[in-house]
Parts: structure tokens; sequence; C-alpha cells
């Protein structure tokens, strides 16, 4: 398995000759969804869903009732291309398998809606990856791999490192992290390592179009 990071929280996921991206968004490279055999999108913030991105690939866009109808609305010629997956729905893209988890975005303020959210566990011959999106929603089994979320609105760098303990991944890659400063990046880095790796697990946090 080969695991690429392009910006933000779009991630590539590739092995034995099928490629996924996971949340291509505006802070995301156009080379993300060069090539790609599906795109799977986890909510309708622009941070994750950039309809240019998808216009960008010819590919399958599987996701949530509530991408769907953004795309309905404001890029409708993406449609046809679009399957709505729910909570635990399981699928096939080539040979890797794909799990739908959980339902709601992680509470950004207690005054405003809650947004839905699918975190995606992918399964890729002996690996696993989970990617939970904007949520602190665990898949509730092992996992080789967390894409863990490190700096956001609506998560303090506590509750990061929590969750990623929680989730016990051996490796844990850093994801959604064009919202801290680099000096701010460089503290959480900081914390994540410290914690993570006293608890055995290792954490790397990517530059743009490298590998794990």
């Amino acid at each position: 398995m080969r695991l690429t990071k392009f910006g933000h929280s779009a991630v590539r996921i590739e092995h034995d000759g099928t490629t996924i991206v996971l949340d291509p968004g505006v802070w995301s490279q156009r080379e993300s969804v060069d090539g790609v055999d599906a795109v799977l999108v986890t909510h309708e913030h622009l941070d994750h869903y950039a309809p240019e991105l998808l216009r960008a690939t010819d590919a399958p866009i599987f996701t949530i009732d509530a991408v769907a109808a953004q795309i309905r609305d404001g890029a409708p010629d993406l449609v046809e291309r679009v399957t709505v997956v729910a909570p635990e729905q399981t699928w096939s893209v080539g040979g890797i398998e794909v799990r739908a988890v959980g339902e709601l975005h992680a509470v950004i303020h207690p005054e405003l809606p809650r947004f839905h959210n699918s975190g995606y566990l992918l399964t890729a011959g002996e690996s696993t990856v989970f990617h939970p999106g904007d949520a602190l929603t665990g898949p509730g089994v092992p996992v080789d791999v967390l894409l863990a979320p490190v700096c956001a609105p609506w998560m303090r760098v506590s509750e990061g490192v929590d969750f990623a303990r929680e989730v016990g991944a051996a490796r844990n890659v850093a994801i959604h992290d064009r919202v801290f400063s680099p000096e701010g990046l460089g503290v959480v880095d900081t914390q994540f390592g410290r914690f993570l790796e006293a608890a055995g697990q290792e954490y790397a946090r990517l530059a743009d179009g490298t590998d794990l």
C-alpha cells in the first residue's frame, strides 16, 4: 500500500493497481485526483470538497447525502457520478474495501447546527487506514494507520491526541493541518509526538506530495 498526502485532508491510497483519494478540497493539490479510480468525500465543507477538483477526474464519487445535495445545487454536471453512502455501508473499489463510519461532524459551537460527516475505513490487502473527516468518531476496530486531525476550530490539541490514543493505530499521519501557522504546527507536532510515542505509536506529518 502507498499513502500520499496532498494538502490539508487530501490523501491518496494506492494498492494493487487501485487508487482512491479522500477529501480533495480547496487547500489540496490538483494532482491529488490524477488517475484515481474513486473519490471519497467526508462532508460538505470546502476544505474537503472542491467541485473543480472533482471535475478534474472522471472517477466515481462516494459521499453522504448532504454532499450529494451540494453537488445537485452547485455542480449538477457531477451528479451522475455520485453514489450516496450510509453509516456502516461497505463496498469495494478494485481491491480496496471501504466502510462508512459515523454520521456527524464534530461540534463547532453549541449554537451552530451539526453537519453530517462520514469517516472511511479502507482495507488494502493486510493494511487498514482510517480517515475520520471532521469528527472524532473511531471505527471500533483495530487500525494500522490513522489519518489524524491535528488542528481545527472544532478541536483542542488534547482532544486530537486522546482520539489518536483511543484508536490506537501503530502509525498516525497528520491531516487537517492548514488551519495553524507553521509556528503553531510546530507546537502541535511536539505534543502529538510526545504523547503518541509514549504510548508506543508513531506520529508523522508528511509534506505535501510525499509518501508514507
